[in-house]
């Protein structure tokens, strides 16, 4: 039996790692074997890759160089990761997977979509998530909590309309396509939103189950 791909989506400072944690915790619970990873990343050379693309730099980078190595690194990511776990029936837990490229690349950069798509079928195949968690907050509060936590990384300095273009994005994404989204209001207290994840990961789960 394929193990099953669950995606967390969200702009920045919306919670990933604290509930990406929760979310492991809750499939140990239920005894699923998984793995889980990140996007940009998940191997040696995706996350080689990921050092590219963060780090601020004097250079203007090139919006069709952004896409072209988030894809080369999620090429690698799949074949390294991503679907030999799928294959061997383990989960997959995956932080940001295309949506985000969708979000930052295509909504953020106005970069096409249909061109996102071209390089989603040459490196994905017919591979979609089964499961994607948006986060969702405001974009200001969410830029809040990023300046808290750390420096910021080449996307985390971009203005605010940049972010709010990429939340947009992901609620456009949502939309279209509701069977696999969910959206979470992270703006709630840390038990509410976790609240939110369990009902969905609990409807997710009897259903997957109900089709084996």
């Amino acid at each position: 039996m394929r193990g099953k791909f669950i995606t967390i989506e969200g702009t920045e400072g919306v919670g990933k790692t604290t509930n990406i944690q929760y979310i492991q915790d809750w499939l140990q619970a239920k005894g699923l074997s998984f793995v889980a990873t990140r996007e940009p990343g998940g191997t040696p050379l995706a996350e080689q890759i990921r050092d590219l693309l963060l780090a601020p730099r004097e250079e203007l980078v090139c919006n069709t160089a952004e896409l072209l190595l988030m894809f080369a690194g999620r090429a690698q990511h799949l074949d390294q990761v991503i679907e030999p776990n799928l294959e061997q029936g383990l989960w997959v837990l995956c932080d940001r997977f295309t949506d985000a490229t969708y979000a930052y690349q295509g909504a953020g950069r106005n970069m096409s979509d249909n061109l996102i798509a071209e390089l989603e079928t040459i490196v994905q195949g017919d591979l979609r998530p089964d499961l994607t968690l948006i986060l969702d907050v405001p974009v200001e509060l969410g830029l809040k909590r990023a300046s808290d936590r750390s420096e910021p990384d080449r996307f985390e300095q971009e203005k605010t309309a940049f972010f709010q273009s990429v939340r947009n994005g992901y609620l456009r994404i949502a939309q279209q396509d509701p069977e696999r989204c969910v959206v979470i209001d992270a703006s709630q207290s840390l038990a509410s939103v976790q609240h939110d994840i369990q009902t969905a990961l609990e409807a997710f789960w009897l259903a997957s189950r109900d089709t084996e």
